[in-house]
């Protein structure tokens, strides 16, 4: 009996000790901790829905859409759900491809995340954010997952604002393309003043990229109340998003579409051509009226997943690489077309405006003849047709003459290098600044890069010298002992600027790059107010509204250091190109009484390829409003692929047919766009 009541004692002492340390923990978590738990539970019963702003669209200089959104069906899922879930949401995903009609392993690859070694489609964006899965969704499909919520948890079905592109693919790389937002980019730009949401869609590429901040606005934000399962009992807190301003452009989406006809013309034309590209632009402002690139693509690929098979197509060699714009990013040797520089040099370095010059066959630059094309002697003549005739010798010569009051393989201490300076007086050597990422800077030989890439180089010249070429030489043995001796050369001496390294310089071949953009731009500066300017495609920001939020300036670079008479001299030379000249054939029927067209062919040969063609070009020549540069890769001598393809351009915006005759014209006027098109209250374009 006395051990039953001990047994009771220490029973009731076991539960007295319970409920004091219940009440003590009772008043830990109500009074000390009670506003933190109060806290976390509101919060369990709250979600925060971010609300993803309208894209702002990208028009052309009359407001025509160049990118505009379409609304869609889009089916989301969140894939941090279905990995709470048993089977990782096996289930819930094939419960969701049979309403789509689609394969389950289909829906489960859009929905992994993309990395090293995985194929597309997978999902590049933040692993926190919805990912769509299907942007051609049926309204019967959608009501099938929103009606059925318990069996579809994770699943969301809305409608999304998604790219259309109406040129489909005009302008496809300077467009650009969207993307999700990575959860890296996200905590980078933790701290910005630039407001990302985990839905969020950023430009990686073009217009969409440059301007990616203000096309993109700010997004909304709903706050609701969620029961235990999640299902929304109420709204919160609503905040509305603000939609992103519209973007005009100086593109003409007519003058567009002629140049991509013609450069798809060209590649067609030449068997071997791999590439081409085309800008038109204002002369009097330097604004960018079209830029093409081909091969090009549709950016449409991109929206709601791209395939493994499109995505590697987009960067194959063999499929020319359209995701490449060659027109900013192309990097060729120039030709003749880059004549305008070497004269311009000639004169600065005290050679005569209107002196006579001997146009030999041959001319000896050191111990190695240089010729004209053909080996054709064309007696003496002037600089003005040295240039409409594309005479080399004179310029050979020049620029020997140079190289060696430079003091030739024994430089001075300070050299002139007067054709090296004044390209990049032109512009060439650095990139034009203009507003699309990723442009190419060429490149401008002179000694001091010599030097630099020897150094650089000579360990593995060197190297060669020794060795050869042995996997060369199992297919082309010619080709191996040229390389053979080429590496000895440049082991021993590649230190020197030759005087070959400057007679090719002077007529646009050897080491010298440019791009279509960069010649485009130091034409429209020499034909027009002397003004390099740094080209814009982005012409004004807009709110929705159609109020103003900027107008987007051309800024001027330099001026070119050569009075206006020289300007007016070389320009009246180029004049005479297309009617008496190298282009002549090129423009044969074009009604030159009416629009006469300027502009200097260029063949540039490239080792083991077939020629570069190029033709650099403006219009009307008295007063020009028009610079037009085309360039095809492969595409051989300038006047029998890429002049005809400016005339084709010029044709289409002057409205004119191959025989002469009127044609609708993408300009009627004559001229670009003066001032942006106004956007209505409404949003709509007033015409």
């Amino acid at each position: 009996m006395i051990r039953m009541r001990g047994r009771l004692v220490v029973l009731q002492v076991l539960v007295v000790s319970l409920l004091a340390l219940l009440a003590v923990r009772l008043w830990q978590v109500q009074v000390v901790r009670g506003k933190e738990f109060v806290a976390a539970a509101m919060e369990t019963r709250t979600r925060d829905v971010v609300v993803p702003a309208v894209r702002g669209q990208i028009l052309d200089s009359a407001g025509r859409p160049l990118v505009r959104n379409r609304t869609r069906l889009v089916v989301s899922v969140d894939r941090t759900s279905l990995n709470r879930m048993e089977g990782n949401g096996r289930v819930v995903l094939q419960r969701l491809a049979t309403v789509l009609d689609r394969r389950p392993a289909d829906l489960r690859e859009r929905i992994r995340a993309c990395g090293p070694g995985v194929a597309r489609p997978c999902w590049p964006g933040s692993p926190y954010q919805p990912i769509p899965i299907d942007d051609h969704v049926t309204t019967r499909e959608a009501l099938q997952i929103l009606e059925r919520q318990e069996e579809f948890p994770g699943v969301t079905a809305e409608v999304q604002a998604v790219r259309e592109y109406p040129g489909s693919t005009a302008g496809a790389q300077a467009l650009g393309y969207l993307q999700p937002i990575t959860q890296s980019e996200m905590e980078k730009r933790a701290g910005s003043r630039t407001v990302f949401s985990g839905v969020d869609l950023v430009g990686r590429d073009g217009l969409e990229s440059v301007y990616d901040s203000a096309l993109r606005g700010v997004p909304g934000l709903r706050r609701v109340q969620v029961d235990r399962l999640g299902k929304v009992i109420g709204v919160e807190r609503q905040v509305p998003s603000t939609s992103g301003d519209t973007l005009i452009t100086s593109i003409d989406a007519k003058v567009q579409a002629v140049t991509e006809k013609a450069l798809a013309d060209a590649m067609k034309s030449a068997p071997r051509a791999d590439g081409a590209g085309a800008v038109v632009l204002d002369v009097r402002t330097g604004r960018v009226v079209a830029l093409a690139s081909a091969p090009t693509y549709n950016p449409a690929i991109w929206t709601g997943g791209i395939s493994e098979r499109d995505y590697q197509r987009l960067l194959s060699g063999k499929a020319g690489k359209p995701l490449v714009s060659r027109a900013i990013k192309g990097e060729f040797a120039p030709g003749s077309t880059f004549k305008v520089t070497s004269v311009s040099a000639m004169l600065k370095d005290g050679y005569p405006l209107h002196g006579q010059y001997d146009c030999p066959g041959s001319f000896m630059v050191g111990s190695r003849p240089f010729n004209n094309f053909h080996g054709i002697a064309m007696g003496t003549m002037t600089l003005h047709t040295a240039l409409v005739k594309s005479c080399d010798t004179i310029f050979y010569r020049a620029a020997y003459e140079q190289w060696l009051r430079d003091g030739g393989l024994k430089a001075k201490a300070k050299t002139k290098e007067p054709m090296a300076n004044m390209a990049r007086a032109f512009g060439f050597g650095r990139p034009t600044g203009i507003d699309l990422p990723g442009e190419s800077a060429g490149r401008i030989p002179d000694r001091q890069w010599k030097k630099d890439l020897w150094a650089v180089t000579k360990t593995d010249n060197c190297k060669r010298a020794k060795s050869g070429y042995p996997e060369v030489a199992k297919g082309d043995p010619s080709r191996a002992a040229f390389l053979k001796q080429l590496a000895y050369e440049n082991c021993v001496e590649g230190y020197q600027w030759r005087p070959g390294d400057a007679a090719n310089f002077s007529i646009g071949q050897g080491d010298v790059l440019v791009t279509p953009l960069q010649l485009a731009a130091a034409y429209a500066a020499l034909v027009g107010d002397g003004k390099l300017r740094s080209p814009r495609l982005g012409w004004a920001l807009v709110r929705p509204d159609g109020s103003m939020v900027k107008e987007i300036k051309v800024p001027v670079v330099r001026k070119l250091p050569i009075s206006a008479t020289e300007r007016a001299y070389i320009k009246g030379a180029l004049s005479d190109v297309p009617s008496d000249g190298t282009a002549a054939g090129a423009f044969v029927g074009f009604p030159m009484n009416k629009v006469k067209i300027g502009g200097k062919t260029g063949t540039a040969e490239v080792y083991g390829k077939a020629d570069t063609s190029w033709f650099a070009s403006f219009a009307p020549t008295d007063r020009p409003r028009f610079v037009v540069v085309v360039m095809v890769s492969q595409g051989g001598m300038g006047a029998e692929t890429a002049a005809p393809a400016a005339r084709k351009i010029y044709e289409g915006i002057y409205g004119f047919t191959p025989t002469g005759g009127p044609a609708p014209a993408a300009l009627p006027a004559g001229r670009p766009a003066s001032e942006p098109p106004m956007i209505k209250r409404d949003g709509t374009v007033a015409r």
